[in-house]
């Protein structure tokens, strides 16, 4: 097979995706809460457990995974859809940022505003599901003065953009109402604009049965916020790849630019949060900056759980997430290119675990040949002197993207799967609009990949899409696949694509028609089976990849 890098004369190609896919990321978080209007739920089915009937035991078996007393509690408390930014909005009027992306009660966040608008308020929300409204009303600022921020720092050479220099809006101390979970926190312009601040809060002590990781790295890794990201920037330069004009280190230091300050976090991240709060499931949150801080708080759970476009990780947290792995915690990645882009973390003038570095070639990188090679960002995480392919663990090979918003529907290629169950498909059956964005296929040059379920066999055209990863006939592969480990019998599920956490959100449920019924009911089968510990113990791989046609995809 060819290389697994994107080629040099491929990153024009790259760079309009880039910045196309920025812009669809922006429109799309917007869609998903118009399309919400007109969802009373995220599948056909009502919360699980009602809160008059709730077993006394703390967890407990549900349709869909292992419930938790406090999660449906939560969840049956009044909700609101207040949280939503119209689309009447005018993006940036205001912006800010947090000192923190993680925090645990108790704790003291600073929040950086910007507005030409005379004041401001804030209103914090948790998202989950609550009677179908999405999110839950927490807290009430009292009314702020505006401030235009001075411009923010910029660093030649390495291209970093920081607004450190920012001067502190206000703080606030998380009481114990701030319950763990994903927050939006939604500034409000005296003149009517709105943006979002998201905001993780974490148990560390927490053991629930699924930990759900926020992905910091790669929001902020893509956040072009001041005109520099990892994959581009300002100013013209020698063609090269990656981008000469790129940034090698990105600070969280500054909002988000796109999907009103939540980046993609409406469309990568929240459709399975709700389904899983929906569901009373017995979840707690993490950021990936929190497990690169923390690696051990990777352990003690039954799955973790990789969110959408998840593929920037640091050599901590894949360590703790792999070491969790190999004691016999399942992994499910709801997306595609999962493990691939490596970073390490430094402090900011605000604090530690504020500074993403990622050079993208070894060459650049002033750790390289002076420090832990395992710390040196190459390109990816193979690239020397790190050398570690993530293949083995994630189970696939990154394949590609579709250009732009195109997509391709999922082929099933193993109708008699537990991943299959309550579907009614058969193999050759068709989810419309389900492949989008980043692709993976599995790589059979590695002699453990036969001992892999494939159980969608995608074909997109590469009319659609890039790829240096195979052509059969002008066709290439998304692949979704089931392996375990062999000495803990740990489940991996990779999707094989960015977009599945999008497909359980994209049409009126009650469609017929409607592919994200199907892609609920297959997560739902991964959340049951993975909750309940090692998945290769009760759903061992049945393998069919040597079988996968045409030979070799």
């Amino acid at each position: 097979m060819a290389g697994r890098h994107r080629a040099p004369t491929a990153e024009n190609a790259y760079l309009k995706r880039s910045i196309a896919a920025l812009c669809v990321i922006a429109l799309l978080a917007v869609a998903v809460v118009v399309v919400l209007n007109h969802k009373s739920s995220l599948s056909t089915a009502s919360p699980t457990t009602s809160t008059t009937q709730l077993p006394t035991a703390a967890t407990f078996p549900g349709p869909v995974g292992t419930e938790a007393r406090w999660v449906v509690q939560e969840n049956a408390k009044p909700g609101t859809q207040s949280w939503k930014i119209p689309l009447s909005n005018h993006p940036n009027v205001i912006a800010g940022f947090a000192n923190h992306d993680y925090a645990t009660t108790g704790q003291k966040v600073t929040f950086y505003v910007t507005t030409p608008s005379p004041t401001f308020t804030v209103v914090a929300y948790r998202m989950g599901y609550y009677q179908g409204l999405g999110a839950r009303q927490i807290w009430t600022s009292p009314t702020y003065q505006g401030t235009k921020q001075a411009a923010c720092q910029y660093t030649a050479g390495i291209n970093e953009v920081s607004c450190a220099n920012w001067k502190p809006s206000f703080s606030l101390t998380l009481d114990p109402s701030f319950v763990q979970g994903d927050y939006l926190f939604k500034l409000i312009a005296s003149t009517g604009e709105e943006d979002y601040v998201p905001l993780t809060i974490w148990e560390p002590s927490s053991h629930a049965t699924y930990q759900i990781i926020n992905r910091t790295f790669v929001e902020e890794g893509w956040n072009y916020w001041g005109g520099y990201d990892f994959y581009q920037g300002l100013g013209s330069c020698t063609p090269t790849y990656p981008v000469c004009n790129r940034a090698r280190v990105v600070s969280l230091d500054r909002p988000y630019n796109t999907g009103n300050g939540a980046s993609d976090y409406l469309g990568s991240e929240y459709p399975l949060i709700r389904y899983a709060e929906q569901h009373g499931l017995d979840v707690t949150y993490v950021t990936d900056t929190a497990l690169d801080a923390d690696p051990a708080a990777a352990s003690g759970h039954k799955a973790i759980l990789s969110l959408g476009h998840d593929e920037t990780w640091s050599t901590p947290e894949r360590q703790g997430v792999e070491a969790a792995y190999n004691k016999g915690t399942n992994v499910a990645f709801f997306g595609a290119a999962a493990v691939l882009r490596h970073v390490r973390m430094e402090s900011s003038p605000l604090g530690p675990e504020r500074t993403e570095v990622d050079y993208r070639n070894s060459a650049e990188d002033p750790l390289n040949g002076h420090g832990n090679p395992l710390d040196v960002t190459g390109n990816t995480f193979d690239n020397p002197p790190t050398s570690w392919s993530e293949i083995p663990f994630v189970g696939e090979i990154y394949a590609g993207f579709l250009n732009g918003a195109n997509n391709a529907p999922f082929v099933v290629s193993d109708a008699s799967s537990w991943l299959m169950r309550g579907t009614g498909l058969r193999n050759g059956d068709k989810l419309g609009g389900v492949i989008s964005s980043d692709i993976d296929h599995l790589d059979l040059s590695g002699g453990w990949s036969a001992q892999s379920d494939v159980v969608g066999h995608s074909p997109v055209p590469l009319s659609l899409a890039y790829t240096n990863q195979g052509d059969w006939n002008g066709v290439t592969y998304s692949d979704f696949v089931y392996h375990t480990n062999p000495t803990s019998h740990a489940g991996v599920i990779d999707t094989g694509t960015v977009n599945w956490i999008w497909a359980m959100d994209s049409c009126i449920a009650t469609h017929p028609s409607c592919p994200d019924n199907k892609v609920q009911t297959i997560t739902g089968n991964i959340l049951r089976v993975f909750g309940s510990g090692p998945a290769g113990l009760t759903e061992p791989v049945i393998a069919n990849a040597a079988r996968i046609q045409p030979q070799g995809s």
